[in-house]
């Protein structure tokens, strides 16, 4: 008898997921968003509770707080009693469902996409595969990659194949270190017309810091914000980042970020700036210059006189604008031909992932 297929309708299972795994995937994103106000985002969950019935008899929105407690992700304020807030346990897991969620949807490319100068003859493995090269060593093929890719090209039939066209290594990085400043735009226009640009923004840095940190521990990663001035943040303060009511003052941010790098004794330094509109703003003895109404001349030349600056200290800059106004993608054109550095106008979705293949391509690479 035959042996055939048996074929029945679909029924899917219903999610084993329970209780506080998914409450609290939920919680942690509406945490993001809050900047850190627990009541806020537990009261957004409530709201989804009672449209999508999130909870049941069995375990509760209470429950689910409780459980916070203990595992100890909310404690009260001791500054304000009856008050909860995150705690530094809450704040490692925001940074690793941010890289979770950024760099885990990162797919590797064609195969020489991104290579370098250097690609293939460095010192560290990586997890990364590519083409044989002339040069490589023997110790760098991967031998079950290459025998599958010959089967494959070749088939079982006849006279077995394997030849260079087969052949996949293992890539190599230099062991070299990298001084980061990742700039964020605080600025009122973050949260304007109803769209929330600085989530994204603070998603993304907390996701490269928390690669640096697991990946690369031997390199430096500086985050700045700028609004009407620029300060230096640390990497736990982004899950409480919020827009202010401020212009937007690139100079300041551009004048920090160079500052902190010069202090960097490493040869690969770079600047990455999120920012989704003009520079407006610039710090003078007597107090604030603005001009929110265009391209100020005099805003636009300090700032490309500072894209010059950096070019000459061999620091590129790397722009992710958020915005499509023609007359500021041409700024931003005429920004990044100064500097002799990159540009992107992206997209919110996309903005992870080319911050994420940016930075690992450059530090591969002498900048």
């Amino acid at each position: 008898m035959a042996v055939g297929f048996r074929f029945r309708d679909f029924v899917p299972e219903e999610s084993s997921e329970k209780g506080f795994d998914t409450l609290f995937k939920l919680f942690m994103q509406l945490v993001t968003i809050t900047s850190g106000d627990v009541a806020e985002a537990l009261s957004w969950l409530n709201e989804l509770d009672k449209q999508y019935g999130l909870t049941d008899d069995e375990y509760g929105m209470g429950d689910f707080i409780e459980d916070l407690k203990k595992k100890g992700y909310i404690d009260e304020n001791e500054q304000q009693l009856g008050e909860l807030k995150i705690t530094a346990k809450t704040e490692r897991q925001i940074r690793r469902s941010s890289l979770e969620e950024i760099f885990g949807k990162l797919k590797r490319g064609t195969q020489g996409n991104h290579r370098t100068p250097h690609a293939g003859q460095g010192d560290e493995l990586t997890t990364d595969l590519r083409d044989y090269q002339f040069g490589d060593t023997i110790e760098q093929i991967e031998m079950t990659e290459s025998l599958r890719n010959a089967q494959l090209n070749h088939g079982l039939e006849g006279q077995y194949l394997l030849t260079e066209g087969d052949l996949e290594v293992r890539d190599t990085e230099h062991k070299t270190q990298t001084s980061t400043v990742l700039m964020i735009d605080i600025s009122h226009s973050m949260i304007l017309y109803g769209e929330d640009r600085i989530t994204p923004a603070k998603k993304v840095a907390m996701a490269l810091a928390e690669l640096v940190k697991q990946k690369y521990p031997k390199d430096f990663l500086d985050i700045i914000v700028f609004g009407n001035d620029a300060w230096q943040i640390e990497v736990k303060d982004l899950p409480y980042l919020q827009v202010g009511p401020y212009h937007t003052n690139t100079v300041a941010g551009l004048e920090l970020a160079m500052d902190l790098l010069r202090k960097r004794k490493t040869a690969n330094k770079q600047i990455f700036m999120i920012t989704d509109g003009k520079p407006t703003c610039l710090k003078e003895p007597n107090g604030y210059y603005k001009n929110s109404f265009g391209l100020d001349r005099k805003v636009v030349n300090k700032t490309l006189n500072l894209a010059a600056a950096a070019r000459r200290l061999k620091i590129p800059i790397t722009t992710f604008m958020i915005a499509s106004d023609p007359y500021l993608q041409q700024f931003v054109r005429e920004f990044t031909e100064i500097n002799q550095g990159k540009a992107y106008y992206s997209s919110l979705k996309g903005l992870g992932n080319m911050i994420f293949e940016d930075y690992k391509r450059n530090r591969r690479k002498t900048l």
